[in-house]
């Protein structure tokens, strides 16, 4: 053989080489861009468009205290990360938490109300209870746009449980639990 030969099937080899690795590192980038959850647009759920997400959850929002809240919105946002497009959140305020989701500026930690709404953007529904507005003497207009009015907080706890949400009811120690 001659050296020409040796030498132009040894580049051979090595592009064979290069092209084959190129290849395998753009499979496995692709399979790891598949496992990060994409982020969601408000009103999507499920793993594609129009398909239900597999796990439902609400959690109740009835304390005024802002660690409180922080504790909640880690755990939602804790949800969100381990589930990404494959869950639906609702959290219902009511009592007093409710003004979490009134324009009128509480009393706590704006940062909490701030978060509240980001999470909103990722799909999570707000319910706001219309008892407790009528009760502060505020209007709809009130509340901030992200939350839904709804007549009886409490009472719409018990129907989302219906539709198979599971209930987290959250301390103020940051325990989270399903009940």
């Amino acid at each position: 053989m001659s050296t020409w030969w040796k030498w132009n099937n040894a580049v051979d080899t090595s592009r064979r080489r290069l092209v084959s690795s190129l290849a395998l590192l753009g499979g496995l980038i692709a399979v790891r861009a598949r496992r990060v959850p994409m982020t969601r647009l408000r009103g999507q759920t499920g793993a594609f468009p129009g398909r239900p997400a597999d796990h439902l959850v609400v959690y109740q929002l009835n304390k005024p205290e802002a660690e409180y809240h922080d504790h909640i919105v880690f755990s939602v946002g804790a949800m969100l990360r381990q589930y990404g497009d494959n869950i639906k959140i609702a959290v219902v305020a009511f009592g007093p938490a409710f003004m979490c989701c009134s324009k009128p500026q509480p009393a706590g930690d704006q940062t909490v109300r701030e978060k509240i709404a980001s999470l909103s953007d990722y799909g999570v529904d707000f319910y706001a209870c219309g008892n407790t507005l009528k009760s502060l003497k505020l209007a709809e207009k009130d509340v901030v746009p992200f939350a839904k009015v709804v007549e009886v907080g409490a009472s719409t706890l018990m129907a989302l449980q219906k539709q198979g949400y599971a209930y987290i009811s959250c301390k103020l120690d940051g325990l989270c639990a399903a009940l």
